[in-house]
Order: structure tokens, then C-alpha cells, then sequence
């Protein structure tokens, strides 16, 4: 084998790579399991836990916040909690840059847009423009656009184009405020893990929350509209005392009421000083431990404190309650620092701080007009605490001083310094009713701070210098490029009124998260196990030993691959890796029959087995890269899970192709050159003669062959037009809710009970066991208002009464018998309907003209598509006649299009093989009759095609029957694509590329120059 010695090192350096990344995992799952120890079921100790060890390193000089980043991820729908993609409202964006011009043509060409956007390529702001101009042809949009706003932008002569430049320039700007907000406010939230991306499609975001338990909360905190405000500030210099007086009165209250006092002590952690004024108070927390540090100590990482020093600690906390949570802001020598950051705390201690300082008791000896705001971000001394900032309201009504809503715009520029070099800086401009209010403010405050405040958190407290006039204002920081960026986003964010809706929403319980695991796991295992097995029945010991050891390398390259990508897994990733398995083992089989071809041949052991690698080299790459084009193609139409799956099918592929193609041959060239293979025929007892020598008329049958998918298309016509599909809610826009009780119910009177609470409009089915159903409805599914999922859930609940316990309460059913919900709004469900559509459409041309460019023959190429077409349609007609029959979901959803892209690439697979053969057979004897050649092809890969779609079925029958209800649809089409796609190979493609083929020659028969073909 040629390049021996890179394949060697390539594998070794990928085999590092993958170990490195994969440590990762097994290092936190190492502490989470600490974790859970310590907290003994309390999440608020074993996050607590966590976070105090987060800047510790832990693995290769890698902290445990790295760890965790770096780590393996799964999906929700293996560890539960919410996803969902929120939808910015690109009209409300539009009307907000045109101050809500009343012009009626403005306002019906929003409407005409956002009708038209459903069944549009076209985005939002350029169907608008086109509806403006047919409402009115003379009309310019800088009529309407040209606001004092946007004066410096947009003018009376602006053209058509300069102005739609502008308005999507201001909503990539939107776009970008609301998604850092939402970052934000989901930091805050305190789930592990989170994660918030942009997703393609103008104005969509995806977040994913592991673990959430309110969703009702999530949802008013993601919907929320952006509060930005500034606000003057106290320095701490003059409210100290007060704080002392506070401290004081605190430890009274706690000591009156001492089994409520927490016993916890908290001292700043390295790089953050204590506040200590011994002249003053005699206060001083020099030997103060940590919660952090007493953790580290339990956990033999750092020198035990002696009982004194503990002691010392508890008798701080319960002297001196506020100051042992909050380190007061002072310098190395106990110098209180002058600004408005009062002091710094532990995430963890945040929540009883402000407890205590909103005590009535508390709020009696401070300042009638202070109140305290945490910061947005940690401290940049140490990324464990959080600056608490005291605000002075100046206003009676309690309203801050001045509204964001008069910011007009802010950008990240530089500032020229007198020694020559520019510091970042940003640079705010504010409408003439801002820039009067702003004057008074600075000018009341010079030398003072100003709070920067969204959401209630402080991004930003700038010194002011000098009174501001004119509205333009530049604010310096030693920012670093991206905290500009960020400040001048949240700066933004007060002038745009654009609201954010919920257009896609998944709820797992953490319980059906830990069912989705075991049941990924116990399919995995066994069909892993059967296929190992089945390799060493057909193939001898050796042989499936050498396959086996491939497979497993494969499944380590696969998952490593996927860690060092931050690649997410899920229950379709996991049925991605078995189905990968299944195909992997697809070129050891061509590399394995090929080999036994030529020992029949008389070939010695090394040269056949030399042979037989080489000759079936290009079927294994064109059948693997077909495939993985139709990955490719679900990677881009998918969303979610189903992108996890296209991951895992690509990168398992790509692994496959080096572990059974390079990888086995150089263990085979090995044992071969220590003489350690003996009598290896690639055979056993039982599969020894097994399609040795078929000789099956495949051609001769073609007719037959081409009716039987014919009426089963035709039947599944006639069903589609009497039945229809059962279209899930991806494609129709609705709710699903999976329900579980304590005993088992009948569906029908489930959906009687829920009819006339959900005005008729719904569906159910039984999922899994008899007491678990999912409700399906679009009852109220155009409602965008936030409590709309709120009053679904009360109207299933008085619905279902009668199914629950006695006393069961609104909030125990939502919590314990709501095991999941679904929602896909109108206009997700159009986007996700037309992705499909085009995404099949993609796929079945790649394939043809992938064909057309690799075998140069426009007949191989119309064969393919024909054939994909035609497995495609009887899948169709099986779901559209079997979906009242069988007892399971069988839904048209993303997981059925994902399904049957994987079918189109797995047929192609099966194509490719046959038709290489052909190919090859052509070139070694150029002059024999096609008819013989085409069916001999089909004969001579028949065992091929035969160990591969049987091992394919057996590992996909594994997951269907082991996987879980939520994938059953998904694999029962997998099931029909393995058998439908080898029967086209072999009845459909093949025959019509030889009729193809046939009327060719035939022609240039006429002409003198071949013979004719057998019809």
C-alpha cells in the first residue's frame, strides 16, 4: 500500500487529538459526580460546588469552566430542559426607523410583506420595498425613512436602494441588540450550559437551556422588551457608615432568629481585597476562609484550616452577616476605593445580599434614596464575583433619570490620545428632547458617575468629566474591542421597540431525557454487539475481528471528532452513529467478496487481498461521498437534533472510510508479512456457498419489477386523496403535549375530556405505554402573547381533572405530568415545510449529477434519479397507508425528511456499487453484449448488496424497536428506504439504465457501428 507511513501517522496523530478532546468528558463527569455527592439533591449546593471550583485547573492546566466548555455536550432531548427560537419583528423594527408614520400605504405594504413572507425566498425588508412601490409607483422611501434620526443617514434624496442599505444595516442592528440582551438575561438565568446562537434566517435566534424547570418564567424572560435607563450614583465613601449601621442591625435581626441565619462564611478570593477600616469599625477578614476555599480543603486540593481559623470565620459570619457575603470595595491597605461599586460577591451570595439590604429594617438606616443593582458581567479581577453598584433615585416617582428611548445611536470607534495612540471608545448620540435632559444630568454631576443600567444590571458606570451639551457623548473605559461593541449594542437597545415572539419551543423533562439515554445506549450496545457478531459468522473470526476493531476505532474517531468541534449529541446523533455503523460496514464487505473473487480466481492470499482493496476502492469512495452529499444537504435544511444527526452521519462516514479502507489493510499487510493468516477464505460453514454463483435474470424481470413499485405509488395516490398524510406540527404549525399518568387511558376519552376546552381542535395518540399520550393542537397557535402557553396548559388541566388524583393543583400538573411540549409556529412551520421540499429536491438532482460527472453516462444518471424517485414516493405511500394502521406516531416531520434524505443517500449507496461493476466490466471486455454484462453485474454483487442491507436492516430494526417512541417514525422510514432502495437497485435503476443503454447501442447499430442489443 502506498503512502503507508502518513496513513500511519495521520491515524495516530487523529487517535491523540481524539483522546485529548474525549479526556474532557470523563474529567466533568469525574466532578459532577463530586458535586452530587456534596449537595445530596440540593442543585443550589451542587451548582454552588461547581462554580467555586470553576478557575481551579483541574486537567493538563485546563480550569473546570474549560473542562466543561470543551466536554462532550448533549442534546435536550437526551438531559431535558428547552429550546427555543425566537423571532425578531422585523415590521415592528420598520415602523419604529420610520417613528411610526401613519401613512396608510407605509402600513398596508408592512401587512402585504409580512403575508407574503410565508411563501417567499425573498426576506422581509425586500418584499416590503416591493409592496410600497406597487401600492405607489411614484412614491421614494426616503419620504418616509428621512427622520430626524436618521437625519445623517437617510435625506429627502436619498434613492430606493441607499435606503433599504440603511434599514438593513438598523436591523442587523436589532438583531444584534436583542441577541445580546437575551445572552444576558440567560447569563442570569444560571442555567449550566447554555446555549444562544444566531440561526440563517434574518431575525431568528435559537437558545437552549439544559435543565430548565419554569418554563413559564423562560418565557417572559425571553419575550421581556429591553428596559435600557441611566441613573446617578452614590460614592461608597458616602454611604459607608450607613453600611456599617446596616451590618450591625443585620447581625441583631439574624441573632433573634438564629435557626434562620446562614452559617455559611465568604471571604474575597485571591486578587480582590478586603474591606477593613480597623480605626473605624475594628472590622478586618484577613483570615476569613471562603466557601470556595473550605470546598478546596474538604477536597485535599489545599491546606487544611486550623479549628481556630474556622471558628474565627463563624464568629465573622455571625458578627458581621452583610460584610462576610459582600467584601466592601478597598484597596491592599484597606482604603475604601471611591466610585459607586460598593463591593463584590460570590454569585452565589448575590440573592441574600440584596435579601438583606431590601430588609425594612435594613432600608430604615440607609439613605432613603439608594438602591443597589448588580453588575451584568463578574469583576475583571476575578470572574467569580459581582460588582454591586449603589444607585441614588433622584426622581419621586422612583423612575431613573433619564430613559434610553432618547439614544438615537452608539458606535465602537477609536479615540485619538495625545501620545499618538487610539483607545476604544464609544460614542453615543441622543434626539433634542435627550440632549437637553443629558446637559442637566452631567452638568448636576460632574465628577460623579453615571449608571449605564438594562434589564436592572449595570453594564457601565462612566466618571463624568464635563457637562455634555448637543446630545453627543463619548464614553472611555480601556475598553477591549468587544466590550465596545457590547456597550454601544446596549446603548442601542433603548430606541428600538421591536418585539421578540416565540416561533419555535421544545420542553423535555429530565425524565424522558434519562429514558432518551438509556434507550440510545441499550441500542447502540446491542446492535453494535449483533453487528460484531454477524461479521464473524459470514466472514470467519479473523476477518470480523479485524472489521470489529475497525468499528470501534470508528465510534472513537466519531465521538472525538465531534468533542473537538463542540458538536452536540443526540437521540438522532446516537441513530446517526448505529446507522454509520451499519454503512461502515459496507466497504469492508465490497473489500471482503471482492477478495473472495479473486481467490476463486486461483489468486494466492496477499495478492487477493491486494486486489480486492484496490478494485473496490472507488465504489467505497463513490458510495461514501454520495452519501455523505446528502448529509451535507440535511446539515444545511435541518434545524436542531436533525443537524446532530447529518453531524454524526458525516464525520462516522469520514471515519469509516479511513478505519476500513487504510487502517484494516495495514493490519492484514502486517499479519501477512509475520505469516501469521493461514487458510483465511473470508467464508464460514454457514456462509460458504452463499450467493456464490447467482445467476437470476434480473433484466428479464425488469417489467415485473417496474410494476410493483408502480402500484404501490398508485395506491398510495389514491390514499393520499381519501386518507392524506398525518402531518406533524413541524409542517402544519401547533402544540404537542406529552402527558403521562398514573394509570393507564384510553385516547379517545382523553380527547373528548380536551375537546371543548381546546374549542375541538385537537389530537391524541399513545406514546410508548398506555398511560402516556401526546395531546396535539394548534388551538390558539397565532397568539403570540406570553401567557397563551399558560392558559393552554390551564385548559388541559381542567380538561383532564378527571384523569388525575384528587388535589392535584395546576402547578403539580404542569411540573409532574407534562413530560414534554412542542410548539412551531405559522411562519416556522412554512420555512420548515419549504426547506424540506427543497432539501429533497437538492438531494435527488446532487445524486443524479454526481452520477452523470463520475460515470460520464447521461443513462446511469436518469436510472439514479428514477430510482430515488421512485423509493421516495412508495415511502410516502406506506406512511399515507399504514399511519391509521400501525400503533405508532407516523408523522411527516423534519425527522421523516431526514429519514428519507438518509434513504436517497444509503439507495445511491446500493446504485453506486452495481454500476461501478458495470463500468468495470465494460472497460475489461468492451465488445460483450450489455444485456450480459448489466445482469451479470447485478449477480456478481448480489452477496454484497445482500450482507449490507441486512446488516444495515438489523442495526436500524435495533434502534427502531429499542430507540424510543421519539424516534420510531424516523426509523420505521429508515427500515422501508434499506428495503425499498435495494429492491431499486436491482429492479429500477439498473434496468433503466440498461434501457437506456439499449436504445443508445441500438442506434449506433443502425449506423454499422455495434450489435445490436438483446431487447
Amino acid at each position: 500500500m502506498q503512502n503507508k507511513g502518513f496513513v500511519k501517522v495521520f491515524s495516530v496523530l487523529l487517535a491523540l487529538v481524539c483522546a485529548f478532546y474525549l479526556s474532557f468528558s470523563f474529567v466533568t463527569r469525574q466532578y459532577n459526580q463530586r458535586a452530587a455527592e456534596y449537595a445530596n439533591g440540593d442543585t443550589s449546593k451542587e451548582s454552588f460546588y461547581l462554580d467555586s471550583l470553576a478557575t481551579k485547573k483541574v486537567w493538563l492546566g485546563y480550569t473546570l469552566k474549560q473542562c466543561r466548555e470543551m466536554e462532550v455536550t448533549l442534546g435536550l432531548d437526551l438531559k431535558g430542559g428547552m429550546n427555543v427560537i425566537l423571532e425578531l419583528n422585523v415590521p415592528d423594527v420598520l415602523r419604529s426607523l420610520a417613528n411610526y408614520n401613519q401613512d396608510p400605504n407605509f402600513n398596508k405594504a408592512l401587512e402585504l410583506a409580512y403575508a407574503r413572507q410565508a411563501s417567499s425566498n425573498k426576506d422581509y425588508i425586500e418584499l416590503f420595498a416591493e409592496e410600497y412601490k406597487k401600492l405607489d409607483p411614484q412614491a421614494r422611501l426616503a419620504g418616509i425613512f428621512s427622520t430626524f434620526e436618521l437625519k445623517e443617514r437617510i435625506s429627502s434624496q436619498s434613492t430606493d436602494a441607499q435606503v433599504i442599505s440603511v434599514i438593513r444595516e438598523e436591523t442587523k442592528s436589532a438583531i444584534d441588540n436583542s441577541f445580546n440582551v437575551l445572552r444576558t438575561r440567560i447569563d442570569q438565568f444560571g442555567v449550566v450550559s447554555p446555549n444562544i446562537q444566531r440561526l440563517e434566517t434574518t431575525g431568528r435566534i435559537l437558545v437552549e437551556l439544559p435543565g430548565v424547570k419554569e418554563p413559564e418564567r423562560v418565557r417572559k424572560l425571553l419575550q421581556g422588551s429591553a428596559n435600557l435607563e441611566f441613573w446617578e450614583s452614590y460614592e461608597l465613601t458616602g454611604i459607608y457608615e450607613q453600611l456599617v449601621t446596616a451590618d450591625a442591625t443585620l447581625a441583631k435581626l439574624l441573632r433573634a432568629d438564629e435557626p434562620a441565619a446562614d452559617s455559611t462564611a465568604t471571604v474575597p478570593a485571591s486578587g480582590l481585597s478586603a474591606a477593613s477600616d480597623t480605626t473605624a469599625t475594628g472590622l478586618t477578614a484577613a483570615n476569613k476562609t471562603s466557601e470556595a476555599d473550605s470546598l478546596l480543603a474538604q477536597l485535599g486540593n489545599e491546606e487544611v484550616t486550623s479549628p481556630e481559623e474556622n471558628a474565627s470565620a463563624e464568629e465573622f459570619q455571625k458578627e458581621h452577616p452583610l460584610f462576610a457575603k459582600l467584601q466592601l470595595n478597598a484597596d491592599n491597605t484597606g482604603r475604601i476605593v471611591p466610585g459607586p461599586v460598593v463591593g463584590y460577591a460570590l454569585k452565589n451570595n448575590m440573592n441574600a445580599i440584596t435579601e438583606y439590604l431590601n430588609m425594612p429594617q435594613i432600608k430604615a438606616v440607609l439613605p432613603r434614596n439608594v438602591a443597589f443593582k448588580w453588575s451584568v458581567k463578574p469583576s475583571e479581577m476575578n470572574e467569580q464575583y459581582y460588582e454591586l453598584y449603589a444607585i441614588k433615585v433622584t426622581n419621586r416617582d422612583g423612575r431613573p433619570a433619564l430613559s434610553g428611548d432618547v439614544v438615537t445611536n452608539a458606535v465602537a470607534d477609536f479615540s485619538q490620545q495625545q501620545i499618538g495612540r487610539a483607545e476604544q471608545q464609544v460614542s453615543m448620540t441622543m434626539n433634542a428632547e435627550g440632549a437637553k435632559a443629558w446637559a442637566r444630568l452631567t452638568k448636576d454631576n460632574i465628577g460623579s458617575y453615571v449608571a449605564i443600567v438594562l434589564d436592572d444590571k449595570v453594564y457601565s458606570a462612566p466618571r463624568v468629566n464635563d457637562e455634555i451639551t448637543g446630545g453627543r457623548s463619548q464614553i472611555t473605559g480601556h475598553f477591549s474591542t468587544e466590550e465596545a461593541k457590547d456597550l454601544a449594542n446596549v446603548l442601542k437597545s433603548g430606541k428600538m421597540a421591536a418585539s421578540v415572539n416565540i416561533v419555535q419551543e421544545d420542553v423535555i423533562g429530565p425524565s424522558l431525557g434519562q429514558e432518551a439515554i438509556n434507550a440510545g445506549v441499550i441500542s447502540f450496545i446491542l446492535a453494535l454487539v449483533i453487528l460484531m457478531i454477524y461479521m464473524c459468522v459470514i466472514y470467519g473470526l479473523i476477518p470480523g475481528l479485524i472489521v470489529n476493531g475497525a468499528l470501534l476505532l470508528n465510534i472513537f474517531f466519531t465521538m472525538g471528532v465531534m468533542a473537538s468541534i463542540k458538536s452536540v449529541l443526540t437521540l438522532p446523533g446516537i441513530a446517526g452513529i448505529v446507522l454509520t455503523l451499519g454503512m461502515a460496514v459496507d466497504a469492508n464487505v465490497l473489500i471482503y467478496e471482492r477478495t473472495k473473487e479473486e481467490l476463486r480466481a486461483g489468486k494466492g492470499l496477499a495478492k487477493a487481498l491486494s486486489d480486492g482493496y484496490k478494485n473496490a476502492f472507488s465504489a467505497i469512495f463513490d458510495s461514501n461521498l454520495t452519501t455523505v452529499i446528502t448529509g451535507i444537504v440535511l446539515f444545511i435544511y435541518g434545524t436542531g437534533p436533525i443537524r446532530g444527526f447529518a453531524t454524526t452521519l458525516i464525520i462516522g462516514l469520514i471515519a469509516s472510510f479511513l478505519t476500513a479502507v487504510f487502517l484494516t489493510r495495514i493490519v492484514y499487510e502486517a499479519l501477512l508479512a509475520k505469516e501469521k493468516l493461514k487458510n483465511i477464505t473470508f467464508t464460514t460453514s454457514l456462509s460458504k456457498g452463499f450467493l456464490a454463483n447467482p445467476k437470476i435474470p434480473f433484466l428479464s424481470m425488469r417489467k415485473i419489477g417496474y410494476l410493483i413499485p408502480v402500484m404501490i405509488i398508485l395506491l398510495g395516490a389514491i390514499s393520499m386523496q381519501v386518507v392524506g398524510l398525518n402531518n406533524g406540527i413541524d409542517f402544519t404549525g401547533g402544540r404537542n403535549y406529552i402527558i403521562r399518568f398514573d394509570q393507564d387511558v384510553r385516547t379517545d376519552e382523553v380527547r373528548t375530556a380536551l375537546s371543548s376546552q381546546l374549542e375541538g381542535s385537537v389530537s391524541v395518540i399513545t406514546i410508548s405505554t398506555q398511560n402516556q399520550v401526546r395531546v396535539s393542537t394548534n388551538y390558539r397557535i397565532g397568539d403570540n402573547d406570553p401567557s397563551v402557553d399558560r392558559d393552554i396548559e390551564s385548559s388541559m388541566y381542567k380538561g383532564l381533572t378527571n384523569f388525575l388524583p384528587a388535589g392535584t393543583t395546576m402547578e403539580q400538573f404542569s411540573e409532574n405530568y407534562i413530560k414534554s411540549s412542542q410548539k412551531v409556529g405559522p411562519s416556522m412551520a412554512e420555512d420548515i415545510r419549504n426547506s424540506a421540499v427543497w432539501a429533497l429536491i437538492l438531494a435527488m438532482f446532487c445524486m443524479a449529477f454526481y452520477i452523470l460527472v463520475r460515470f460520464r453516462d447521461v443513462a446511469f444518471s436518469v436510472g439514479v434519479f428514477i430510482s430515488v424517485l421512485a423509493t421516495t414516493l412508495c415511502i410516502f405511500a406506506f406512511y399515507t397507508l399504514l399511519w391509521k394502521i400501525l400503533p405508532f406516531s407516523m408523522e411527516i416531520d423534519q425527522t421523516f425528511v431526514a429519514a428519507i434524505l438518509t434513504v436517497i443517500g444509503y439507495s445511491i449507496n446500493d446504485t453506486v456499487v452495481v454500476f461501478d461493476r458495470i463500468r468495470e466490466t465494460i472497460q475489461t471486455y468492451p465488445k460483450r453484449e450489455r444485456y450480459q454484462v448489466i445482469n451479470d453485474a447485478l449477480n456478481s454483487t448480489l452477496a454484497r448488496t445482500f450482507n449490507t442491507s441486512f446488516s444495515t436492516f438489523i442495526v436500524v430494526l435495533c434502534i427502531f424497536l429499542l430507540g424510543g417512541a421519539t424516534i420510531r417514525s424516523f426509523t420505521f422510514a429508515i427500515l422501508l428506504g434499506v428495503i425499498i432502495g435495494t429492491y431499486s437497485t436491482l429492479f429500477v435503476a439498473t434496468p433503466i439504465a440498461y434501457e437506456i443503454q439499449k436504445r443508445k447501442i441500438n442506434k449506433m447499430a443502425v449506423s454499422g457501428t455495434l450489435k445490436t442489443a438483446r431487447a
